[in-house]
């Protein structure tokens, strides 16, 4: 039994703080570590969360790495005059391991070089897929699009990702984000739309393998055979996942190697061969616009994913910028340079069709080439598919101990891994996994765009409401240049959205009016469960999430949002506001952890 030191002097109450009901809750649940070094009154000298003379702390629910939640992790703000590493202690019950195992010792955090390979696997994989943005569109409109779409969308979302990122070290993500900025309504919706696009997205990877393979076995392409293999990819997959299969660190680095080899050997042999006159080829009368802005959106998404990791990161303030920044431009060469190689050596951008870059290596280099790019997409989407059912389930496991999903989801095999986050994932994957590759990309870029735009709506907020709050990394740009930077990367997320409602897109209108519908009903409900406690659920309550967040991260001075406050004479009584409404300075009573 370790105790908690107290973080300051216990304000006179009648009823027991919130955060001292939320600590002691995480204790209950044996997911706190507690430090042997400087005791937590140390951590937050002065009374600010995020004293100069103190660690900034971090609750988090990994969406990788399960149950880790650590408070004073030790890190200095810069101009600080002490030191505060601490220790760490072994916690009981499942450790902080490795993912889904339950290893003795906390995972190493995340270095610079293993991040870039995360947020690579997260974003791209690859140039698997980006065939289709030269067949829907044309050469010229392909290479454009890969030089100036991430202008336009990658690097505004990277930089949003890095900001509010080491501003909530926590590993919820975007959870947290929205639900400090609006409240745990939105946070949840952020939370279900993330979900629901991923494991959409994760239903394009079996069908992505399979448009490779089938160039070299054509009797995948349709019938039983193309049934069974989906069926069987999944189910495989599935249960590696159960078992504790897991992309991270050093593996994502020596996969994305082995995934982008074949195209550093197609590119060397392919220079001799290469006709610039190709690049410029535009036949205006058969591009399909639609198509073509979804594809290319989709091989540039996804870059908000590596937040859930921010609770890992070695020194986020520094690593976070730089690993988006050099995780941008290792994306765009990954897609840039195949495609100049691969369209200056074919005069018919019609054979641009998924999987093609398997012909293009048999092509410039023969079968033994053709089989190695086969290799790589397996690879890749392997990698891909694990990681992103990862996210997904232990999304599910996070949003569950914070409150959001009863307590079955925070529920781990004997492996260490949420079993029904899995489970549920993988049959929204066996859902999906039969449509086409557009189809599906249709589909989740619909859900994606409501949860972007929700996210960057909260950026925005935060800037303005809070230009106090501590941000260890801070876009180099005043609020309005954030607007303005923010802007087109909307209108693309509107236009987007828009234009299936446009042109009658049927499956996409109801698919993505029914996640919303879906999403608007879900949270209530389960709230309504949980406090007339038809659902067991455990952990901390949204409630306790939402204050936990402020009191931790948001400066004394700084008044509370209305979305955080529903009852102020209530939180006046538990000492948690201040007589001018702010945040009183946080503080726990001595407590015990299992």
């Amino acid at each position: 039994m370790a105790p908690l030191a107290a973080l300051g002097p216990r304000r006179p109450s009648t009823e027991e703080p919130i955060l001292t009901r939320t600590v002691s809750n995480l204790s209950n649940s044996s997911e706190i570590e507690l430090s042997d070094g400087p005791s937590l009154a140390d951590a937050f000298e002065g009374g600010s969360p995020r004293s100069s003379h103190g660690a900034t702390p971090r609750f988090g629910c990994s969406s990788r790495q399960p149950g880790i939640a650590t408070i004073a992790e030790g890190e200095e703000r810069p101009g600080s005059t002490g030191s505060a590493t601490p220790q760490r202690r072994k916690r009981s019950g499942a450790q902080a391991g490795s993912p889904g195992h339950g290893g003795s010792q906390r995972a190493k955090p995340l270095s610079l070089l293993p991040l870039i390979a995360l947020i690579f696997y997260d974003v791209s994989g690859g140039p698997f897929g980006i065939e289709d943005a030269v067949s829907k569109g044309a050469p010229l409109l392909a290479l454009l699009g890969f030089l100036l779409l991430p202008l336009i969308w990658s690097v505004p979302e990277a930089l949003v990702t890095a900001e509010l990122a080491t501003t909530f070290p926590e590993n919820s993500g975007y959870v947290a984000w929205v639900t400090a900025a609006f409240g745990p309504f939105w946070g949840f919706q952020k939370g279900f739309y993330a979900w629901v696009s991923g494991v959409t997205d994760n239903a394009v990877y079996p069908v992505l393998f399979l448009e490779y393979l089938q160039q070299i076995y054509p009797v995948f392409q349709s019938g039983w055979p193309r049934m069974v293999f989906l069926i069987g990819f999944n189910a495989a997959l599935t249960y590696l996942n159960y078992r504790g299969l897991h992309v991270v660190g050093d593996a994502a680095i020596g996969m994305t190697i082995f995934t982008l080899l074949p195209f550093v050997v197609i590119c060397l042999l392919g220079l001799p061969h290469i006709k610039p006159a190709n690049w410029v080829k535009v036949d205006w009368d058969t591009v399909q616009w639609l198509p073509f802005l979804e594809i290319m959106f989709w091989n540039l998404n996804y870059w908000d994913s590596v937040s859930t990791l921010a609770g890992e990161v070695q020194d986020p303030s520094r690593t976070f910028p730089r690993a988006l920044a050099g995780a941008v431009v290792l994306v765009v060469a990954t897609y840039l340079l195949p495609l100049l190689v691969g369209l200056g050596v074919t005069q018919d951008p019609s054979a641009w069709e998924l999987g093609f870059f398997t012909t293009l290596g048999k092509q410039v280099g023969g079968v033994w080439l053709a089989w190695w790019v086969v290799a790589a997409a397996a690879v890749s989407q392997v990698g891909q598919f694990e990681a992103e059912m990862s996210s997904d389930s232990y999304q599910l496991q996070g949003m569950s101990e914070r409150g959001f999903l009863p307590s079955v989801f925070n529920r781990r095999s004997k492996y260490g891994t949420p079993t029904w986050g899995i489970l549920a994932s993988s049959i929204g994957v066996a859902g999906i996994v039969f449509l086409d590759f557009g189809q599906i990309v249709e589909l989740l870029n619909s859900v994606y765009c409501l949860g972007q735009l929700l996210e960057f709506v909260a950026f925005i907020w935060l800037r303005i409401r809070y230009p106090a709050l501590h941000r260890p990394y801070r876009i180099p740009l005043p609020t309005w240049g954030c607007i303005a930077m923010l802007t087109p990367a909307c209108l693309l997320l509107v236009g987007l959205l828009i234009v299936p409602w446009a042109t009658g897109e049927v499956p996409v209108i109801l698919f993505t009016f029914g996640t919303m519908a879906l999403g608007a009903l879900l949270y209530p409900a389960i709230q309504t469960a949980r406090r007339r406690r038809w659902i067991a659920f455990e952990g901390t309550s949204v409630t306790e999430f939402k204050e936990m967040l402020y009191t931790l991260y948001v400066p004394s001075d700084e008044e509370t949002p209305a979305s955080l406050v529903e009852d102020d004479g209530a939180k006046e009584r538990q000492g948690l506001l201040a007589a001018d409404g702010s945040l009183a300075a946080p503080y726990v009573s001595h407590t015990s952890a299992r």
